[in-house]
């Protein structure tokens, strides 16, 4: 529980930063989908936070690996890869992601936020639900 305060207080923190200094949310699928156009000017910034994400990923990996453990020991890399497909899918229709939309939007009271949170995760639970199904766990 005080993990995930703190947790969620960094990522406060790191959101709030963001919009004080570079005028802009953090949403995650905007900073690839611009690091990954070729006609944006402010790749720099851009490239420069994913290698951070990276780079705290793989520090993260090497402290506590335990946080890598897959909570269904049942997933193949191709599970994998249609979740990640799918996730992406959705950033693209619901134009952002969790961290845009959950994090920054819900903190500004933006409606459109709250409700394509609110969406994001009803589809999420049914996704998981359809999975587990499928895979024959429910």
């Amino acid at each position: 529980m005080v993990e995930a305060l703190i947790g969620g207080a960094i990522i406060g923190l790191a959101v709030s930063l963001m919009l004080l200094f570079n005028g802009r949310v953090t949403g995650i699928s905007g900073i690839v989908s611009g690091a990954l156009s070729i006609t944006k000017s402010d790749f720099s910034w851009r490239f420069l936070f994913i290698l951070g994400l990276i780079t705290g990923g793989v520090i993260l990996r090497f402290i506590h690996p335990e946080s890598f453990q897959s909570l269904s020991q049942n997933m193949s890399y191709y599970d994998y890869a249609l979740a990640g497909f799918l996730v992406g899918f959705g950033t693209v229709l619901g134009s952002g992601c969790t961290s845009g939309h959950g994090v920054c939007g819900i903190s500004r009271l933006s409606v459109r936020s709250i409700i394509a949170t609110m969406v994001f995760i009803t589809f999420g639970v049914i996704s998981v639900l359809i999975f587990k199904a499928v895979k024959g766990e429910i």
